[in-house]
């Protein structure tokens, strides 16, 4: 089930973004189902019985109707807490969409006794990870994980905005938060490709004024509609304890966490009855059909049907369905479309679960030169075959047994997207209990090829759904709706009360005792062959998780041949002297585990996850891969040509074609980094067989490489099966390229014209500094201010006081060799150049101004106290870990790195802010309407303006 269509926060996150626009598999991960979970045991231990996971937990009532959930965890010193709201736009009415999700974004504007941005700077200081707030079309929700002395603060931020967001409520922070969400429409939806597509998908499932017409963002001319009165009346409506439920999860004490709870929930004043949703959802019973253009450079085929409610009959099968046929390279739609016809570039399948009817959705994209119409006659051949025969028993214990490992493996996270509060509020609010993880795997374990078969045979009809084509064209956006001035906050003049108030909320709660952070060291040993292995138990859930890392990667590739190390890892699974392509990717199915591979500009490398019964046979898959690749020919050239697919696909991205322009205007044709991952469509068609194999005999070597095991496994047992599998691995050294600096850049401006774009894609960068520099503690605390949190300067400056944008940051990208700086965000296009003046500003001021004691404590506090968050589950440990061999750190790194972050002074901070930051050097690179932000950027006076196409090639 999708868990969120709308976030609060989306940080931009330039590492994410980054990662997805370098990205050696270029084909989307395929949408898991399956639900969430919990019950009534031991915390976190396998049940003997069933070998089902189990969860502890109380559930108890306050007097005021809030529904209290408590789970006690205690593998980290760590607590998540997470409330649902029984609302979003399920409860909306006609002329009023998108109003829960704007309602969201009120909630973190301030309270009485949590003025302003508060909230997030409390947060931030405490060390909180997963800060977020979220809107599906059922329900509301707001979560945070800190550490678990800060159990305090968390309650009281919750509890002040439930009770007293009212009395702060103004005009002013609702004008700032309608351009704030009209932006996040303009980035998510208009901005985004297929973004109206995929809109138009919900427009034609369900009729104008239903609920889930509009999806859950809204139109521009409802959120800008929104009136003060309205807000309040909602909070009044909606946002009363009795129509909550709170769920705390991880390291504390009930009887303690009983009292806090009391103090600070218990006076709150019940609200009224909640209305019932009273929308109906009328069946389709004639296919539906509409073509939507749009800013992209490939056909999109979408498919929907109203399918079974959540946790329904056929609710189930209906996810199980989903994986059969779009879950991955073993599905159906996959292996036909995409690996056999080559005729698509990607596909998937995804049920979204919801109370009014859930959605079915197919989604594949054409590769160029194929047609909607040729991908629509594929798809319904399969479906047809699906209807008549249901799927083979082989396909139905693939789809179970990846569903249930990534539930058990979500469970290793306390909070966030998924974690085990937000598991425990999701069956509590749908189903009335959080009891339900035992039922809810049975009903996936129960399911049968007949019931399956039933299941496409009574909901997936021809005439009963939904068909979009999504093609390349000149969007039709509506009409403009205009952006009223800013109005200055901080100046409310008062607002409605609900509450009673009460003087000691006035003052934040202090901290318990702080627990040590006792963060992991990792064993480490070599077998004889020189292979490194890294190594963390994790006891409790039996999840493994393995990553195969290798000190070569993109930055090792010829300059005449980028994306080399790109294609080369991603060949691996293409085939072996013993398994074909399709063979690896049903096995790896059948475990219940994932096998990735790909490269970055430092590293290559093959992952695997699974339950720890399967990892004896998931590690032998990844020692497969990599000791025995045969690189097919007919394998080549069937990914040759997915990845020039992509290639061209990539084009209608922004997000993509901002990170390959950057790194090409910024490091040049002649530096391996001037390149992303892929390389380029050149070096793709010119790449060899040839190239990949010997790229794979010179790099891929035991002395070269790192097998980091994180999970439930003892060292004993992971030695015998690290030397069972890779003790008769032989090579020679590797050695590591020698990577020189770039060529010297310059001060200028590149656009990439992007004609009617709705946000114009901003990064400025400059050369920045390798991974070993002694000043990555300063540089870490110095950004955080800067804008590596959200009560960063940039984005308090950009989006809270001016909304220009729905998220701007900073971040130093590390390297082995030559690392970089670069900032910016989705930027309203009219906002342009009055967004790059005040980011500008504020680079300059982070050079003039030494941060102030509050600043800097709130920067190294962050970034020390969230430390505990890398390690909540298996792959993030194992994540983690690969950087000690990555980048050469001592075994304890991550140990010693909270002393030293706590160590930063001002005075440090200030002298790398002067060492690193130079703006009179930073290219600006702009994707964008050129027409309309050249004239305005031309007055900035930031160097000559140069334009570029979308592959990062200078045309003028």
């Amino acid at each position: 089930m999708v868990s969120a269509h709308c976030s609060r926060i989306m940080m931009v996150g330039f590492l994410a973004v980054f990662a997805a626009a370098t990205a050696s598999s270029q084909n989307p991960p395929p949408k898991t189902p399956i639900k969430k979970a919990p019950v009534k045991t031991a915390s976190g231990n396998a049940s003997a019985a069933s070998g089902t996971p189990t969860l502890k937990f109380e559930k108890y009532t306050l007097p005021n109707g809030l529904v209290v959930i408590l789970s006690e965890d205690h593998r980290l010193p760590l607590v998540s807490t997470n409330i649902w709201y029984h609302v979003g736009p399920a409860n909306e009415v006609a002329g009023r969409t998108g109003f829960a999700h704007l309602f969201e974004h009120m909630m973190f504007e301030g309270s009485k006794h949590v003025t302003g941005n508060a909230h997030f700077r409390y947060l931030e200081a405490a060390g909180a990870t997963d800060i977020n707030g979220t809107t599906d079309f059922d329900r509301t929700n707001y979560f945070e994980t800190l550490p678990s002395n800060q159990l305090d603060l968390a309650l009281w931020l919750e509890s002040d905005r439930m009770g007293y967001l009212p009395d702060q409520l103004d005009q002013a922070s609702l004008t700032n938060q309608q351009d704030v969400v009209r932006n996040e429409r303009r980035q998510s939806v208009e901005n985004a490709p297929y973004g109206i597509v995929e809109e138009a998908l919900f427009h034609n499932l369900f009729p104008k004024g239903h609920p889930y017409y509009a999806d859950v963002i809204g139109s521009h001319a409802d959120i800008q509609a929104v009136k003060l009165q309205d807000v309040r009346n909602f909070f009044k409506l909606y946002y009363a304890p009795n129509n909550a439920s709170l769920a705390i999860v991880g390291d504390f004490d009930p009887a303690q966490a009983k009292q806090l709870v009391a103090k600070y929930f218990g006076p709150l004043k019940r609200g009224a009855p909640v209305p019932r949703i009273t929308a109906v959802t009328p069946p389709i019973t004639k296919e539906r059909r509409a073509i939507i253009t749009d800013q992209v450079e490939l056909p999109r085929v979408y498919e929907g049907w109203l399918t079974s409610r959540i946790f329904k009959p056929g609710d189930a099968e209906a996810d199980l369905t989903a994986n059969i046929l779009g879950g991955g390279r073993s599905s159906r739609l996959y292996k036909k479309l995409v690996y056999e016809k080559q005729i698509a570039l990607d596909v998937s399948a995804s049920q979204n679960s919801l109370i009014l009817g859930s959605v079915f959705e197919i989604v594949v994209t054409a590769r160029p030169g194929h047609t909607p119409e040729e991908i629509e006659k594929a798809v319904d051949e399969e479906l047809a075959a699906l209807r008549k025969d249901g799927p083979t028993s082989a396909e139905l214990e693939r789809a179970k047994n990846s569903g249930e490992t990534r539930i058990i493996q979500g469970l290793e996270r306390l909070g966030g997207f998924g974690g085990v509060a937000d598991r425990l509020n999701e069956y509590n609010h749908y189903l009335g209990t959080p009891d339900y993880l035992a039922q809810d795997l049975g009903r996936y374990r129960n399911a049968t090829v007949a019931s399956v078969k039933a299941f496409a045979q009574a909901q997936l009809k021809p005439d009963a759904r939904v068909v979009i084509y999504g093609i390349p064209g000149k969007p039709d956006l509506g009409p403009e709706v205009a952006t009223p001035a800013t109005e200055e906050k901080g100046k409310s003049t008062g607002g409605e009360a609900v509450n009673a108030d009460a003087p000691w909320r006035a003052t934040a709660p202090e901290a318990g005792p702080a627990r040590p952070l006792n963060l992991p060291v990792p064993e480490i040993f070599k077998l004889q062959n020189g292979l490194t292995v890294i190594y963390n138990r994790r006891p409790g859930l039996p999840v493994v998780a393995a990553n195969l890392v290798f000190n070569s990667g993109s930055g090792a590739n010829p300059t005449n041949n980028p994306g080399l190390a790109s294609f080369t890892a991603n060949m691996l699974q293409q085939g072996t002297a013993t398994r074909s392509a399709t063979q690896i990717a049903d096995e790896a199915a059948l475990l219940g585990a994932s096998l990735q591979s790909g490269a970055t500009m430092d590293s290559s490398s093959v992952s695997t996850s699974s339950l720890a019964r399967n990892f004896p046979g998931a590690l032998d898959l990844l020692a497969d891969v990599v000791l025995h690749p045969t690189f097919p020919p007919d394998e080549v050239e069937r990914r040759r040509a997915s990845r020039l697919a992509a290639f061209a696909d990539d084009r209608g991205n922004p997000n993509i074609v901002v990170a390959r322009v950057s790194v090409a205007a910024l490091f040049g044709p002649n530096h391996p980094f001037g390149y992303d991952n892929v390389g380029t469509e050149d070096s793709i068609k010119a790449m060899t067989r040839d190239d990949m194999t010997n790229f794979w005999k010179a790099h891929y070597v035991p002395s070269n490489a790192a097998l980091v095991v994180a999970g439930n496994i003892s060292r004993e047992d992971l030695e015998a099966l690290a030397e069972k599998k890779f003790g008769n691995w032989k090579g020679g050294d590797a050695g590591r390229p020698n990577i020189g600096a770039p060529d010297g850049t310059k001060a200028r401006i590149v656009i990439v014209d992007r004609p009617e774009a709705q946000q114009t894609m901003v990064r400025l960068l400059q050369l920045g500094v390798g991974r070993a520099t002694p000043d990555y503690p300063a540089l870490e605390v110095m950004n955080s201010e800067l804008g590596g949190l959200f009560s960063s300067r940039i984005n308090l400056n950009l989006r809270e006081a001016h909304g220009y944008t729905y998220g701007a940051s900073s971040v130093f990208v590390y390297r082995r060799s030559q690392g970089y700086f670069l900032t910016g965000g989705g930027i309203r296009t009219d906002a342009t150049a009055p967004a790059v003046t005040e980011i500008i500003k504020e680079i300059r001021r982070m050079i003039d101004t030494p941060m102030t004691s509050e600043e800097l404590s709130l920067a190294e506090d962050s970034q020390a106290r969230s430390l505990p968050g890398l390690f909540e589950s298996s792959n993030e440990a194992a994540g983690a870990f690969a950087e000690i061999f990555e980048y050469n750190l001592p075994p304890g790194f991550y140990s010693t790195l909270p002393e030293k972050l706590s160590s930063v002074s001002a005075a440090d901070a200030e002298s790398v802010a002067k060492k690193y930051l130079h703006p009179d050097q930073m290219i600006l690179v702009c994707v964008g309407d050129r027409a309309k932000i050249e004239p305005e950027l031309q007055k900035l006076d930031l160097g000559p303006i140069e334009i570029r196409d979308g592959d990062g090639k200078i045309v003028q």
